[in-house]
């Protein structure tokens, strides 16, 4: 068969007439080649002998192209003339055989038979240049066009639109105005997907008001370039206009809507559209099908998704790839990861679309191994990951802390240009925050070419997380001065950074500023004013936030129940969790660390244990290992030593570090070596370079005079490489942090501090007060040791607020060691002396001092 095509192919180069005559008639091509028998058209005139022939125009090889080169080479040697349309016939097959080569000697063609004048050959030409993929020989022959037409402007238009261009279709749609050629359905179509693709609002809608002008607006095919631009721009109340005003609606229009709806969060509004859709008659495809299973996946409606699978089922579409992915996708994002893992398994095509689905999935189940091993498979499988894809795998890496398959990551991104993605960059930040690594999560949040909101949360809440409030405090200055305004998360962040520095003036600051764009009512936010202003010592205003609430979740009763632990108000605590128990909100495992703490704070063993034997029997909570340490603790503060050894012996897992420096804690302040020495063994096993480890067990020695080995275990903490991290306290005046270590003399106002601490001390000892130097963990001489007690941090601290507050309102100080009881009886006596509450944050409690009491009650 192609043999014989060949000759006619050569018959068609040298005899061209007697092979017109003879063969075309009557010549079927088949087997793919020609597909259709030759239809009627002139080929070629001749004023002195004139012929024709058939001629087909439908063909599937180069073999036509190669016979119709022939054919029109061979007459314009002949001086025959060719009918244009031959030449329109030929770029058209060039256009379908992606044939730029083919197409260059057809314009050779043109421009030697003298056509190229011809409006509609050029048109042909700009077409295929275009539709070949050389946009620049395209834009040559519009230029050279003596005269242009609709059809003209809207080829190139349109060649630009499908190459990602934007400026150039927008000039040439002006320009087309201006030389008073109006635009045509397909012109404006052509321009609305440019301004679709590059969320142009503002030109889209000049665009609109064209079309308007234009009468076109009543147009199908323009009504959904319509739809498509405003769903892309997120305008969907503009979208839904224009899909209420069209006079008729297809299946692309109302898919076009629900798309918007989906998109934009408003998936209900799809699903209600939907249901429109089928009352309409309308049978919906698989583009449809896969809008609506995303709406579902968007709302987490697992049930309605589970309905329209059965639809899908009855309509035949759950072998299409796009739709079985949609399900796959819905499946894993509705919380259905069996279901997803079922169907993802029986998919004969997956793509992106599902394997991001089971990723992101695996990982929202906690099951975050499962998501990496995926992202590997489909990597194995071929598939390049989107920005979804790179977001889902990071987020399973920031889980797990897992650093390394991280960076792998990272150069993966960089290698496929996604870098400068910012969901991706984002996704980074995070992972390389919460792997601990604050600088590199820094270096990528400086490197985005763009952060949004987003952005600036995820670094702000790292900073925030690792205790770093005043670089946080910088960085919301630098977000407000780049016009980014804060969201809901970003004050949640925030709130939090001023907890962990108690930086209440801050805090009621931001307090102030959620209040104004109405956040207030939001359930993580008003968690986060309950936790900001309990740790930074206002439990007052705590209770106040907590009262307020419409609505409290689990989350808000315990932030209020923690906080009252923390404050050592054990009776309210536990008075809050049996309320919380009235009113039919079910306690978990964070409740019952609040009341266990409660409990220890105030010394309530009997309500502890009993609250602690609820869990199980109660409520189905098997206690997990702070439960255990709380107890320890609990224990172990009330000198139940004995107990809290046999309670670690029975424990149902290993004892962590926490729960053996629980009992290691209990041990230094009851003075029990051996046991103390033990569970430092045992600490030291877990957290070898644990300097509080060392730091007790040589305060336990020290405290029993046991010089040599105190003196012993520092020389070894030294030769360890080891340092004991410095006692620090802070305090907030006039909306700074200041900052003192032990005989500090570094603040600019050092001499007053030092003047109101002299005066101070001499105020104390005439109301009795003695210095308690076996504080002083160091073989000191007396006189060294009362001097060394002076000067610590929070009486520095103390000092300093005295002069930099006005008289009457607390003096709030945080410390990031255990307060020394030197420290605690001197702060008692200090707050009679000056009429004023002072309130103290150490690393386990708050200490509320108050006319020479404290509400510990002195025991902590």
């Amino acid at each position: 068969m192609n043999r014989k095509l060949g000759h006619l192919i050569c018959a068609a180069f040298f005899k061209p007439k007697q092979f017109l005559e003879h063969h075309m008639p009557s010549y079927n091509f088949k087997s793919g080649i020609l597909q259709s028998q030759l239809c009627a058209g002139h080929l070629v005139t001749n004023k002195s002998s004139r012929f024709s022939s058939s001629y087909t125009a439908v063909n599937e090889s180069d073999a036509y192209i190669t016979f119709g080169f022939g054919t029109v080479y061979h007459t314009n040697r002949q001086e025959i003339e060719v009918n244009p349309d031959i030449y329109c016939c030929l770029l058209q097959r060039c256009v379908h055989m992606q044939s730029l080569v083919d197409g260059q000697q057809t314009h050779a063609q043109i421009i030697e038979s003298g056509l190229e004048q011809d409006i509609i050959i050029n048109n042909k030409l700009l077409n295929m240049y275009a539709k070949c993929g050389c946009l620049e020989d395209a834009g040559k022959v519009f230029d050279k066009m003596p005269e242009r037409n609709v059809v003209s402007w809207t080829a190139l238009i349109a060649a630009y639109v499908q190459h990602g261009l934007f400026y150039e279709p927008l000039r040439l749609f002006c320009q087309m105005h201006g030389e008073n050629t109006a635009p045509n359905q397909f012109t404006c179509a052509s321009v609305l997907t440019a301004c679709a693709d590059f969320v142009k609002l503002v030109e889209g809608k000049q665009v609109h008001s064209h079309v308007i002008k234009a009468g076109l607006e009543s147009d199908m095919f323009v009504g959904n370039a319509l739809l498509n631009m405003y769903a892309k721009c997120h305008c969907t109340g503009d979208a839904g206009k224009v899909f209420n005003k069209m006079p008729d609606h297809n299946l692309v229009s109302w898919t076009a809507m629900i798309t918007a709806y989906s998109q934009d969060g408003h998936g209900e509004e799809a699903l209600n559209l939907f249901c429109k859709n089928r009352q309409a008659g309308m049978k919906p495809n698989q583009f449809t099908f896969s809008t609506v299973l995303s709406a579902c996946a968007g709302l987490v409606n697992l049930e309605y998704g589970k309905q329209l699978c059965t639809h899908i089922v009855k309509t035949g579409f759950e072998s299409n790839v796009f739709v079985s992915n949609a399900i796959v996708d819905m499946y894993a994002k509705c919380g259905s990861i069996d279901d997803a893992c079922k169907l993802f398994n029986t998919i004969g095509e997956r793509n992106l679309v599902s394997w991001t689905a089971m990723i992101a999935g695996h990982a929202q189940e906690g099951d975050q191994q499962v998501s990496l091993a995926l992202f590997k498979e489909m990597r194995w499988s071929g598939w390049k990951p989107n920005q979804y894809t790179f977001s889902s795998v990071l987020s399973a890496c920031a889980s797990l802390t897992a650093l390394e398959f991280g960076k792998q990551v990272h150069a993966l991104i960089i290698g496929t240009g996604f870098d400068s993605n910012i969901f991706v960059g984002n996704a980074l930040a995070d992972t390389y925050a919460k792997c601990g690594l604050l600088e590199d999560s820094l270096n990528v949040f400086h490197r985005m070419p763009k952060q949004n909101v987003v952005t600036w949360n995820v670094i702000i809440a790292a900073y925030a997380q690792h205790g770093r409030g005043r670089e946080v405090f910088q960085l919301i200055r630098e977000m407000q001065a780049v016009d980014i305004k804060p969201s809901q998360s970003t004050f949640v962040s925030v709130l939090s950074a001023c907890a962990s520095v108690a930086a209440l003036e801050h805090g009621k600051q931001v307090h102030a500023r959620i209040i104004k764009p109405g956040f207030e009512s939001n359930v993580f936010v008003e968690c986060a004013l309950v936790d900001m202003y309990a740790k930074c010592g206002s439990i007052n205003n705590a209770c106040r936030v907590f009262d307020k609430m419409p609505e409290r979740s689990t989350v808000s009763w315990n932030a209020m129940i923690v906080g009252y632990a923390q404050h050592g108000y054990g009776k309210e605590a536990i008075e809050l969790f049996n309320k919380l128990q009235k009113e039919g909100i079910k306690p978990n495992e964070v409740t019952f660390v609040g009341v266990l703490t409660a409990c220890s704070h105030v010394g309530l063993v009997n309500e502890g244990r009993y609250h602690f034997d609820s869990m199980s029997r109660d409520y189905g909570i098997a206690p997990r290992v702070h439960h255990y340490a709380c107890m320890i603790d609990l224990l172990g503060r009330a000198g139940q030593l004995d107990i809290a050894q046999d309670f670690i012996n029975e424990m149902p897992f290993q004892p962590d570090a926490v729960v053996w420096r629980s009992l290691l804690a209990a041990c230094r302040i009851h003075g029990n070596m051996e046991l103390g020495k033990r569970a430092a063994e045992c600490l030291l096993e877990l957290e070898p370079e644990d300097t509080a480890t060392y730091v007790l067990l040589s305060n336990i020695y020290a405290a029993t005079g046991k010089w040599d080995e105190a003196s012993k275990l520092r020389k070894l903490m030294k030769d360890n490489g080891l340092t004991k991290d410095p006692g620090c306290s802070w305090i907030e005046a006039n909306n700074r942090l200041h900052a003192f270590v032990v005989g500090d003399r570094s603040h600019p106002q050092t001499q007053e501090i030092y003047a109101r601490l002299k005066t101070l001390t001499r105020e104390m000892e005439e109301a009795g007060y003695v210095p308690n130097t076996k504080f002083v963990l160091l073989d000191l001489e007396e006189e060294q040791k009362e001097d060394s007690l002076s000067y610590h941090s929070e009486k520095l601290a103390i000092a300093f607020g005295l002069i930099s507050t006005r008289f009457g309102t607390p003096i709030r100080v945080m410390k990031n060691l255990r307060v020394c009881g030197d420290c605690h009886n001197a702060a008692k006596l200090i707050s009679k002396i000056v009429e004023r509450e002072i309130v103290v944050r150490d690393i386990n409690r708050f200490h509320h001092f108050k006319d020479g009491f404290c509400s510990c009650q002195d025991y902590w």
